[in-house]
């Protein structure tokens, strides 16, 4: 099976993570305030939260979890409170502890890294003239010495999040204004660390955000949430044309969330929701990586109510299809399943599939999903894919002699990088690397929890910030090393 299952060498191994969840450092290196600053902790039962400030100076604050971001109220401003916890402020302190973290990667023999970028630590405000130095010395720092461990970047440019200042002054993505600051910060990073990194992300799952925290906008309306995207959309496609103009033989892809949906039966209503539903994700894709909105664009728009000539320029088109990306990467986690009257949204579904086991969390374990969702996106695309994110958050345990064993997250991501191998050596997927969510263990972007653990190494901080931050490997670490070491040949060993 290993021999006939054998991945194509230069394939890449490693692992990802987000800037407000790892990277901390609040308020150094001359770093500005972002849209995530204002966030706080949460858990399964209580969503986090945007704390506001009224115009009479009370306080209040709305729901910013990842499927239920509320518009502001009239006149509120985010603010932050003493008596609150920010988990973006400290994260897990990556910040300084970046050459610690990297040597672990490179003991586990990662050929890749994928991270983002603290778009305030470049421009604090956003719409500043020239960069802050401090800002790119510590990402070029960070470049430098992965590559001194043979371990190539991945960059996300802008992980779901904006300069808390551009939100401020232009309501964020709603204004055309941000897209010239957002080439602003490419510009910077392709000048500064473009001749040594050739994988870029524009953005990460378009097809998932919304609300204040990721566009800048307070509100969150169909209108003005498609007239943001559609600013991303053409900010990414610039970015394309100016990173090959820049770097030539860079790649340019962006970030979906494409874990799969199943129609709930046969019944051809439920199978044409399915198809519905998966549209609302598709559209981002199809517009960013063909370089024009798809036909079945007019109806999401009617169903929402939104008017696209009202955000839709006579030069946009041309825009669009000079800059498709070059490959297209996803996040894959779970599984779900669509009935005919599921409501029609990007994300979502029925997590409760008699067929599956659910992790700690509630998200179904569907590793046979990654298989088939690998193989829609190239059959969609014919272009190289990624998978940029993959991993199961869990309950770790420190056992009385110190060690983690989560042999459960071994089995879990066996599992899936075996339907992984089966995609490309059976399948004929042309698929560039995988990396797993999230290298250590780092803050929930669902919950802001520290509880719900991803990494190989284990930091040690709870929930409010508290501990030592101590990095020590889990029994999952020395097992990737040897996924790593043979390519995956090892998967089949077990």
């Amino acid at each position: 099976m290993a021999d006939a299952l054998h991945i194509p060498d230069g394939f890449l191994w490693g692992g990802a993570t987000a800037d407000f969840q790892c990277e901390g450092g609040f308020g150094e290196g001359g770093r500005g305030l972002l849209t995530r600053d204002f966030e706080t902790d949460g858990n399964q039962e209580q969503p986090r939260q945007i704390t506001l400030k009224m115009p009479d100076g009370s306080r209040t604050s709305v729901n910013s979890s990842f499927f239920m971001c509320e518009p502001f109220p009239e006149g509120a401003v985010p603010t932050i409170y003493d008596d609150c916890y920010y988990p973006s402020h400290q994260a897990v302190d990556f910040y300084h502890h970046r050459r610690e973290d990297i040597d672990y990667m490179a003991e586990m023999g990662y050929g890749v890294y994928r991270f983002s970028i603290t778009w305030s630590r470049i421009f604090p405000l956003g719409d500043e003239e020239k960069p802050n130095e401090e800002g790119l010395e510590f990402y070029e720092d960070v470049v430098d010495y992965l590559l001194s461990k043979n371990i190539q970047p991945l960059i996300t440019i802008c992980h779901d999040e904006v300069p808390a200042y551009l939100a401020e002054k232009y309501n964020g993505w709603e204004d055309r204004h941000v897209i010239d600051c957002y080439l602003k910060l490419c510009r910077a990073l392709f000048e500064r660390i473009g001749s040594k990194c050739k994988y870029w992300l524009t953005f990460n799952e378009i097809n998932a955000i919304a609300g204040y925290i990721a566009t800048g906008s307070p509100k969150t309306d169909p209108q003005t949430h498609y007239t943001c995207i559609h600013n991303m959309f053409l900010a990414s496609a610039k970015a394309v044309v100016l990173g090959h103009e820049m770097m030539p033989g860079s790649m340019f892809g962006t970030m979906y969330a494409l874990s799969e949906v199943y129609p709930a039966t046969c019944n051809p209503d439920d199978v044409f929701r399915r198809m519905q539903f998966r549209h609302m994700s598709q559209f981002f894709s199809d517009v960013m990586a063909q370089g024009y909105y798809p036909y079945y664009a007019q109806d999401i728009f009617r169903n929402l109510g939104v008017d696209q000539a009202a955000f839709m320029q006579e030069s946009d088109a041309e825009v669009l299809a000079a800059g498709p990306l070059d490959y297209v990467t996803f996040s894959y986690y779970r599984s779900a399943i669509i009935h005919a009257d599921t409501e029609l949204k990007r994300l979502g579904g029925d997590m409760n599939n008699p067929y599956l086991k659910n992790s700690d969390w509630g998200w179904p374990i569907d590793p046979v999903g990654l298989r088939y969702v690998m193989n829609e996106v190239y059959d969609r695309y014919r272009k190289p894919i990624f998978i940029v994110e993959n991993g199961l958050g869990a309950y770790d345990k420190i056992e009385e002699d110190g060690t983690i064993d989560d042999q459960y997250r071994i089995d879990y991501l066996r599992d899936h990088l075996r339907e992984m191998a089966k995609a490309i050596c059976i399948d004929g997927v042309d698929c560039l690397g995988y990396t797993m969510w999230g290298c250590f263990d780092l803050v929930s972007l669902s919950t802001g929890e520290m509880a719900k653990r991803y990494g190989f190494v284990y930091v040690d901080m709870d929930d409010k910030g508290n501990g030592t931050l101590e990095r020590r490997k889990k029994k999952s670490f020395d097992w990737f090393q040897r996924v790593c070491a043979t390519n995956g040949d090892s998967l089949w060993q077990d």
